[in-house]
C-alpha cells in the first residue's frame, strides 16, 4: 500500500488529491482574506512548485526557506521563534514589537493602579500569553503530580442531548459544563477559589525496535483534583491541551481553503488508508461556516479568533469577539461573574480592538527559521525515508499562499509547513474521547513540523504531541496510531541507520 502511494507521489501527485468532499464543504470560502484570483498560468506554476521532484540526492531549490520571503535566519538561541517575518517593513516591525509587548504583558486582577494591565480573571490559567507559549514555542507539561501546570490545562465539555442543526455535516456538538464552563482554571483572583488542580501520573511502556534497539513511551493519566465548585456534570469529557508553537501562523491562515480541502478524503476514496477531514465551524467574526485551521483540533478559523478565545478562556480577558468581562465563569458561579473587571470606560473591554489588532499582527508574523543542514547526506537519506514511510500523506510538505490585495508578508509565498491542517484519526493511544466541532474523540489536526528541530533550543526541553507526553521525536512517532499506524510500524521495523536518519531529517526542519 505504501509503495503504491509513493509511486503516485513520484508521478507528481496525479489524481491523488482530487476534491471529494461533500458539496457544502467544497463551497467554503475565505472571508478573512482579500485574495487576488489566480490566473491559469499561476495555477500551473503552483502545481509545479508544490510537486515532489523525487530526487533525494540534494535539497530542493526552495527547501532552505520554508516560509518563503518571510523566512528568518535560524538562531541557536532561545529567541529562535521570536523574530519578525523577514519581509516586514520598518513600520510593520514597530507594530510587531508593540504586539510583542501585549503578548508578554503580565496582567493583574482588577481593580489595580495599572489600569492598562488589569482585568485578569476572575478565573484563569495564565497571567500572560507567553506563560503558556514559552518564548513563542511549546509549553511545558507537568513532570509529576506535584508539578504546577502552567502550560497545560484540561478542556471540558458534556454531550449535547439535542444538538441544533447548524448546516454543518457531522457536527459533534457538545456543551460547556454547567458549573465549570469550557475549561478548568487552576488560578483565581482575590476573593475567588481556583476550580481545580491538575493531577497527572505516568506509566512507562516499552517498545522494541528493529535492530536490537528499544524505546519507552510515557503514558499519562489525568484527573481533575480538588474541585472547588462541586463535582463535574455527569458525562463530563476532559482533554489535556499543551500550548503549541506560534511560528508561521499567518502563513497557514493565508493558504486558500480550496487548497487545503483538495487534500481531504473523508471516505478514503483512494484507498490509501488516510481519511483527512476538515473541521468546520461558525466563525465568531464573520458569522458563516469557515474552515478550522488553528488549535489542536482545528477548532478556530483565524489567528484573531484563536487569540481572542485564548484571552477569554485562558486569562479571563474581554475583547471585541468575547466581550464578557468574567471570561469562562458560568452563570452558576455568581461570585465570579460579579467580581470587578478591568473594562475600559471607552469601550467596556479589557483588550480593545486596537490591542487585538496588535496581538494578531504579532502572532501572524512570528517568523519561521530557515532550514539547517538540508544538504547533509544523512538528512537527505532521512528525507527519502520520511517519504517512503508515507508521512507526507498527512504532513503535506508544500503550499503556496494566496496572492493578497494588501501585499502583506504572507502574500503569495511558497511555504513548507508539513501539515494538511486536516483532522486524522490517530488511534486509541492518543484519543481524548472528547469531540470538538466535527472532530471526534480520536481525531487531531496534523501538527505542522516546520521549526520542530529547534524545540529544545527554544524551550530547553523537548516535549511533543497535544499534551507533551512524548520526550523525543521518536516517542512522538511511536505514539501514532489509527491512520498513521502503518507509517509508525514502518519506523519500528526500519534498520537503526534509517531510523536515525529520519530523526536527523526531522531535526533539520
Amino acid at each position: 500500500m505504501r509503495r503504491a502511494w509513493m509511486g503516485l507521489v513520484l508521478a507528481g501527485w496525479g489524481g491523488l488529491l482530487a476534491p471529494i468532499l461533500p458539496a457544502a464543504a467544497q463551497q467554503l470560502d475565505d472571508p478573512h482574506l482579500a485574495m487576488v484570483p489566480r490566473t491559469a498560468a499561476e495555477a500551473a506554476r503552483i502545481a509545479g512548485a508544490t510537486a515532489l521532484t523525487g530526487d533525494f540526492s540534494k535539497p530542493e531549490t526552495s527547501e532552505n526557506r520554508p516560509a518563503g520571503a518571510a523566512t528568518v535566519r535560524p538562531r541557536a538561541t532561545t529567541d529562535a521563534f521570536s523574530q519578525p517575518s523577514a519581509n516586514l517593513t520598518p513600520a510593520e516591525v514597530a507594530d510587531f514589537n508593540l504586539g510583542n509587548g501585549l503578548f508578554t504583558k503580565i496582567w493583574v486582577a482588577a481593580p489595580a493602579s495599572t489600569r492598562a494591565s488589569d482585568g485578569l480573571g476572575p478565573l484563569y490559567n495564565a497571567r500572560s500569553c507567553q506563560t503558556c507559549h514559552v518564548k513563542d514555542g511549546r509549553g511545558h507539561p507537568p513532570l509529576n503530580a506535584k508539578d504546577k501546570a502552567v502550560s497545560i490545562f484540561l478542556r471540558l465539555s458534556v454531550p449535547d442531548p439535542a444538538p441544533a442543526d447548524n448546516g454543518i455535516a457531522d457536527y459533534l456538538a457538545s456543551l460547556p459544563d454547567p458549573v465549570y464552563g469550557n475549561q478548568l482554571q487552576d488560578f483565581a483572583g482575590p476573593g475567588q477559589g481556583a476550580e481545580y488542580h491538575l493531577g497527572v501520573s505516568y506509566a512507562e511502556i516499552a517498545v522494541p525496535l528493529a535492530g536490537g534497539e528499544s524505546a519507552s513511551l510515557r503514558a499519562p493519566t489525568y484527573s481533575a483534583d480538588d474541585l472547588g465548585y462541586g463535582p463535574l456534570a455527569q458525562g463530563a469529557m476532559l482533554s489535556p491541551r499543551m500550548a503549541p508553537p506560534m511560528i508561521g501562523l499567518g502563513l497557514l491562515e493565508a493558504i486558500p481553503a480550496a487548497d487545503i480541502l483538495a487534500h481531504a478524503d473523508p471516505g478514503d476514496a483512494n484507498h490509501d488508508g488516510i481519511s483527512g477531514r476538515p473541521n468546520i465551524g461558525i466563525s465568531a467574526a464573520f458569522g458563516t461556516p469557515m474552515l478550522g485551521r488553528f488549535g489542536l483540533k482545528a477548532g478556530q478559523p483565524t489567528v484573531r479568533e484563536q487569540s481572542a478565545a485564548a484571552f477569554s478562556g485562558d486569562m479571563g480577558l474581554s475583547s471585541p469577539l468575547h466581550p464578557e468581562g468574567w471570561g469562562d465563569c458560568t452563570a452558576m458561579q455568581d461570585a465570579c461573574r460579579s467580581a470587578p473587571d478591568g473594562a475600559s470606560a471607552t469601550d467596556g473591554l479589557e483588550v480593545p480592538a486596537k490591542g487585538m489588532d496588535l496581538v494578531t499582527f504579532y502572532a501572524r508574523n512570528l517568523g519561521v527559521p530557515g532550514r539547517r543542514d538540508a544538504a547533509d547526506p544523512q538528512v537527505l537519506r532521512g528525507k527519502a525515508v520520511f517519504y517512503a514511510a508515507g508521512c507526507p500523506a498527512c504532513h503535506i510538505a508544500k503550499f503556496v499562499t494566496a496572492r493578497l490585495q494588501d501585499g502583506s508578508a504572507q502574500s503569495f509565498q511558497l511555504i513548507w509547513p508539513f501539515s494538511d491542517l486536516l483532522l486524522h484519526d490517530m488511534g486509541e493511544g492518543l484519543a481524548d474521547h472528547r469531540p470538538e466541532g466535527r472532530a471526534t474523540g480520536t481525531e487531531w489536526r496534523t501538527a505542522p513540523l516546520w521549526g520542530i528541530g529547534l524545540t529544545e533550543t527554544v524551550a530547553g526541553t523537548g516535549f511533543y504531541l497535544h499534551d507533551g507526553r512524548a520526550r523525543s521525536l521518536l516517542e512522538a512517532i511511536l505514539w501514532h496510531g489509527g491512520e498513521a499506524q502503518a507509517a509508525r510500524d514502518q519506523v519500528v521495523a526500519m534498520p537503526p541507520a534509517d531510523r536515525a536518519a529520519l530523526i536527523r531529517y526531522l531535526g533539520s526542519l
